[in-house]
């Protein structure tokens, strides 16, 4: 039994035996916030999905008899693959690749917002309707559990949500909630994603949020050290989409004209972000956080702030001709 290096919220183990290979996921020990880390709907989605388009490991059973290890937990097939750290790809030798790699995590994007909710018997996985109110009220009052000082720009940014949360457009689609480069296992040898991991956030919600995080995620800095993304990097110099044409490649899968309320998508998912970084710092400042780096990642609820406050500001400059 070996645990996985990175992962902030839940411990991950590999697991070698005589059968296989497998994977052991569990809860942090200690006490938790209401409705965190679920290791139990993450268990059912993955067992929803398994014979679907969407690429998930097998699942095998899950133990929610705390007195074993201490915690819920399950056991998933280990899915042997290549994982990506760095939104530039720089391990890939041509743009060829990594375009194709940016174009599967697309597809796949797509397909998880097609597949058809009662046929998977996820009806019931989430609340249908009014999914960003529902989530700003809920990821507002985990942020105040867990907040640990007052930060003005997560001040302002919870404010502009507020007073721009646009209508319920009626869209229900399952929604991964984490979707990004490295929770996506690819092919030792093609890009083709062969798992989807780390589905803790999953629900029934806005298929727009987690095209929006994904976006959020590559406006990130480049960093050689923190896992990275795009921002002041040339994306056409190596091959990766621009944001309007990832966007538009999605809504071509999707069958739809585009999408309005772009800049709320966005500046919603700088923010839940930022509430749950700043839960992962609560945890390591009572001690059960599963990271030991994890103290260091409250240090990003302020940037990520001011990251999103930038995204409003240019909005704003652009409605004002400035």
């Amino acid at each position: 039994m070996e645990k996985f290096a990175g992962g902030q919220s839940n411990p991950t183990y590999k697991l070698t035996a005589a059968s296989g290979e497998y994977v052991l996921r569990r809860q942090p020990p200690g006490k938790l916030l209401k409705s965190a880390h679920a290791m139990d709907r993450e268990f059912r989605v993955l067992d929803a999905l398994r014979d679907s388009k969407v690429p998930v490991a097998r699942v095998y059973h899950l133990c929610e008899d705390r007195a074993v290890l201490g915690s819920m937990f399950y056991i998933m097939d280990f899915c042997d693959g290549r994982i990506f750290w760095k939104a530039s790809l720089p391990e890939l030798n041509s743009n060829a690749e990594r375009g194709a790699i940016y174009e599967e995590m697309n597809r796949v994007l797509a397909e998880l917002h097609k597949v058809d909710i009662d046929a998977a018997g996820l009806s019931d996985y989430g609340k249908p309707g009014n999914y960003f109110a529902r989530q700003l009220t809920r990821w507002s009052s985990q942020y105040r559990a867990s907040e640990l000082r007052v930060i003005p720009a997560m001040e302002d940014l919870m404010a502009w949500l507020a007073e721009n949360l646009p209508a319920d457009d009626g869209k229900t689609a399952l929604v991964h909630g984490d979707y990004r480069l490295d929770n996506l296992v690819f092919h030792h040898e093609r890009p083709e994603i062969i798992a989807v991991l780390d589905w803790e956030l999953s629900t029934l919600g806005h298929p727009y949020a987690d095209l929006a995080y994904q976006c959020m995620q590559l406006r990130m800095p480049y960093d050689e050290v923190r896992p990275s993304g795009l921002d002041g990097m040339d994306r056409a110099a190596l091959g990766i989409p621009g944001e309007a044409e990832y966007v538009a490649r999605y809504c071509e899968r999707m069958n739809i004209d585009g999408i309005d309320h772009w800049t709320f998508y966005l500046s919603f998912s700088f923010f839940r972000l930022a509430a749950i970084i700043q839960g992962v710092a609560k945890r390591a400042v009572v001690g059960n956080a599963s990271n030991e780096k994890a103290a260091v990642l409250g240090e990003w609820v302020e940037p990520l702030a001011i990251k999103a406050m930038s995204v409003i500001n240019e909005k704003r400059a652009g409605q004002t001709g400035h």
